[in-house]
């Protein structure tokens, strides 16, 4: 049994620990996408979590959501928060987009729910407004200078944009519908019905797709570390913060995943890094820690 203060230590640790795995996806994206389609390679990574999933659900003894009612709204939030989410991030570095930049669009989460909150009657501050600006200021400053004329692997076009705008639309809109209609269950048996309907939603995409699966050392470690480190260790943490109410902690920290994201890039792919790239950076994570501080007492 764990103390109070080490429980407490955790659940404050749990949103940095969630953000530094969180921001290794981008960086998986590019290293499986030049081996395999998108939505293949999604399809095994949801069966193999599911296979990981089964086992310990089954050897804890934990019980399975307790009505169709859960069994729905877990499914929802699996084909936004993974098939819609992961399918529109993947499909976008497959279509050229750089890792610095797709995390860059996805970190528009605290911007977009902000403008959703306030249509829905709750109020945004003028601070707010101002991060609102900001942050697509920054975005707009990036995009512009990558748009039809970054490297390889490192553009912006219309058909990447597309798909980036919708894995933000589709992060944002499962983690409102989690946070609203899904009530608190074991976070294993919660996964595995939400990558079961992801897995349904996906498979049929992949009889679109031509490219077969080249498996190799690099797209090998790419399915590993999304399974066992992203699926099983991330998404779990995101369930977990949602419902333990410590979303905000998760969201006041997603604006440092774009420029972490971004230097890894650099590091493992030189995905150059010019200054209007790191101006358009920090003006969209300046702009996101505005939305998201609290307001000074």
């Amino acid at each position: 049994m764990n103390s109070p203060a080490q429980d407490n230590a955790w659940l404050r640790a749990m949103p940095w620990v969630f953000v530094l795995i969180w921001s290794t996806g981008f960086i998986v994206a590019r290293y499986g996408m030049p081996h395999a389609p998108p939505m293949k390679f999604l399809a095994v990574r949801y069966a193999l979590s599911i296979a990981c999933f089964l086992p310990w659900i089954f050897l804890s003894g934990v019980k399975w959501p307790s009505n169709r009612t859960q069994w729905l709204h877990l499914a929802v939030t699996g084909v936004l928060m993974h098939a819609g989410y992961l399918g529109g991030v993947w499909a976008a570095v497959k279509a050229g987009m750089g890792s610095g930049l797709s995390s860059l669009i996805v970190g528009l989460q605290p911007v977009l729910t902000a403008i959703w909150l306030s249509g829905t009657g709750s109020k945004v501050s003028k601070r707010q407004w101002l991060g609102l600006v900001l942050g697509f200021a920054g975005l707009v400053l990036v995009v512009s200078r990558k748009f039809g004329s970054g490297g390889p692997g490192d553009q912006a076009n219309w058909l990447n944009l597309s798909f980036a705008v919708m894995a933000l639309i589709a992060i944002t809109v499962g983690t409102l519908y989690q946070k609203r209609f899904v009530a608190a269950c074991d976070v294993r048996t919660a996964n595995a019905v939400q990558l079961l309907a992801a897995l349904l939603v996906t498979l049929p995409l992949t009889l679109l797709e031509a490219e077969l699966m080249d498996w190799n050392g690099e797209l090998i470690g790419a399915m590993a570390w999304s399974v066992l480190g992203l699926t099983l260790g991330g998404s779990s943490l995101l369930y977990l913060l949602i419902q333990r109410g410590a979303a905000a902690s998760v969201t006041s920290l997603m604006y440092l995943v774009p420029p972490c994201t971004a230097l890894i890039a650099w590091l493992l792919f030189a995905e150059p890094i010019t200054a209007v790239t790191l101006a358009g950076t920090a003006l969209t994570a300046f702009g996101v820690a505005l939305v998201v501080r609290s307001p000074s007492r």
